[in-house]
């Protein structure tokens, strides 16, 4: 192959418990992007849709990430990238690790997967660096691993794919305001308490087992954030409404998708995942707050080659 067409999905960090440890990966929304192999050292940013960001390779996730990969690889030619983007940047769905996982990931491929996926995150981990200062892995392990991922450790990296339940769906409004990450990072406190943490603790590996064994009201049930979810929740308006009245429709539970200002929920079945949407969208439009809504199944692919009916 000398081309290739990806789908770059979605993410949803963090998922409630989980700080920059647990992430998913999402099947209905994503960026496309098609990269190609060139006779020219180097990686070329040459078109990009959708979003205005910037052309040059060393300012841009997809190319600082590529370069990762090529500064490792014994491939002496280069590599062009066309992003049609349509995850915004601030959404708090991955935009960032979307762009950075899909151009290693098909680079990858086009070089005959020289890499494994534990490397690709490594690679595309440099373009998250560049996006909010801190090379985290919770965004790109889903893109690349596809499905649930836990970050184990950083010092040394190890991930773990996390199975996923086949009738979990996710809900996602987007609150059309744009959150940094760089800035939602800087309002979190460095320390927490004790009991804080052991309820945290629980939560993390309450929602592990729930996934394993497929077990839906403890999903849900540790679904619940004591660290963060407090001081970054006051950034988006409705975020105490969205969390009840989600419940009420059926939600297994909700919380900041990301960094956000997206809120996400996750639902037994597709027709709850409606309802629960149905309940976003009028708790959004009482307020007056325009928004971008999505429901997904989980993506256990991760990036993925296109389709020509996709």
């Amino acid at each position: 192959m000398e081309e290739l067409k990806v789908f770059c999905p979605a993410t949803i960090a963090n998922v409630s418990c989980g700080f920059d440890v647990l992430g998913l990966a999402l099947d209905s929304v994503g960026d496309e992007m098609i990269v190609r192999k060139t006779s020219e050292k180097g990686v070329f940013i040459t078109k990009i849709k959708g979003q205005q960001l910037p052309m040059e390779t060393n300012k841009n996730v997809s190319g600082v990430a590529g370069l990762a990969l090529l500064e490792k690889s014994d491939y002496q030619g280069g590599f062009e990238i066309e992003i049609d983007k349509k995850i915004k940047p601030g959404s708090g769905i991955g935009s960032s690790a979307a762009s950075s996982a899909g151009a290693v990931w098909a680079m990858n491929q086009l070089l005959g997967k020289p890499f494994s996926n534990l490397e690709l995150v490594q690679f595309a981990m440099q373009g998250e660096k560049l996006a909010s200062d801190v090379a985290h892995a919770d965004n790109v392990a889903p893109a690349i691993y596809g499905g649930f991922t836990l970050v184990r450790s950083y010092q040394p990296l190890d991930i773990i794919s996390i199975p996923t339940p086949e009738e979990l769906f996710a809900t996602v409004i987007h609150p059309q305001i744009e959150i940094k990450t760089s800035d939602s990072r800087k309002i979190l406190k460095t320390t927490i308490t004790l009991e804080k943490g052991i309820r945290q603790w629980g939560n993390v590996g309450g929602l592990v087992a729930g996934l394993f064994q497929n077990d839906y009201s403890l999903i849900g049930r540790s679904l619940q954030d004591y660290i963060v979810e407090p001081i970054r929740s006051i950034l988006i308006p409705g975020f105490d409404a969205i969390k009840i009245n989600t419940r009420e429709a059926g939600a297994l539970g909700c919380g900041i998708s990301g960094s956000g200002p997206s809120i996400f929920t996750l639902s037994k079945g597709e027709h709850t995942a409606l309802q629960v949407a149905d309940a976003m969208k009028e708790t959004y439009k009482a307020i007056g707050v325009d928004f971008d809504i999505h429901v997904s199944k989980i993506n256990v692919e991760g990036v993925k080659r296109m389709t020509d009916d996709r």
